[in-house]
């Protein structure tokens, strides 16, 4: 199995972030039996930064396709050469609230969906892809407008996934972590805590776990 992550700041990561990859990594290596390998074209945090806070997460596991203010609108034209160059098979995409936020409507942001999932499949017609749907942050609590866009948005996100999902292609779209809470799960209003990094990785696994038979439900390492 051949990880690829995609996603925006909340998946980058700033200098002194562990990361929700990096938790995602330390639950593959606890938990998934089937070898598998992380790969993509970046390993750098933010202002290519390689401070981690995790001295043990080594280079190769760092690899993702994220990059901030990059949403499904600037990754819509790169997937296809990244998971041709990095022969990913499974792609865990978070992304969707720098569209909203800046670029793009529901309607707009959804067919760049639907272009993104093309467009990997044209690299590996077999590919497989978990979605999460738009973790809100700090500002769709005060802005009813574009809470409600989030919302919108999170529904054809939902209805793409189930138009393309093929039996030999699946498509998954993960549930959102549970009660989310911007003051727990954020530490600047977006970007995730330790908490979050927590929430957003279990979202994943267990998405693996129940949907695909990866790995086991996501549980935190003992030494925390």
């Amino acid at each position: 199995m051949r990880v690829l992550f995609v996603g925006d700041s909340m998946t980058l990561g700033s200098a002194g972030d562990f990361t929700w990859r990096y938790r995602m990594w330390q639950h593959l290596v606890r938990t998934c039996e089937t070898p598998f390998r992380i790969v993509g074209p970046r390993t750098a945090l933010r202002e290519g930064s390689h401070a981690y806070a995790a001295d043990d997460f080594p280079e190769e596991a760092r690899r993702h396709l994220a990059g901030w203010g990059l949403g499904w609108l600037h990754h819509a034209p790169e997937v296809a050469d990244a998971v041709t160059a990095h022969r990913a098979d499974t792609l865990l995409v978070s992304l969707g609230l720098i569209d909203l936020g800046f670029y793009t409507d529901p309607v707009q942001t959804e067919a760049n969906v639907r272009r993104f999932l093309l467009a990997a499949r044209t690299a590996n017609p077999g590919l497989r892809v978990a979605v999460l749907p738009v973790l809100r942050n700090v500002r769709a609590e005060h802005d009813p407008e574009f809470a409600e866009s989030c919302a919108h948005f999170d529904v054809l996100l939902e209805k793409a996934v189930a138009d393309l999902s093929a039996p030999d292609a699946p498509l998954l779209l993960a549930s959102a972590p549970p009660d989310w809470d911007v003051a727990r799960d954020t530490y600047d209003g977006t970007h995730p805590s330790a908490e979050g990094e927590h929430r957003i990785a279990a979202s994943f696994a267990d998405a693996l776990h129940q949907a695909w038979g990866i790995g086991e439900a996501y549980r935190r390492p003992d030494t925390e």
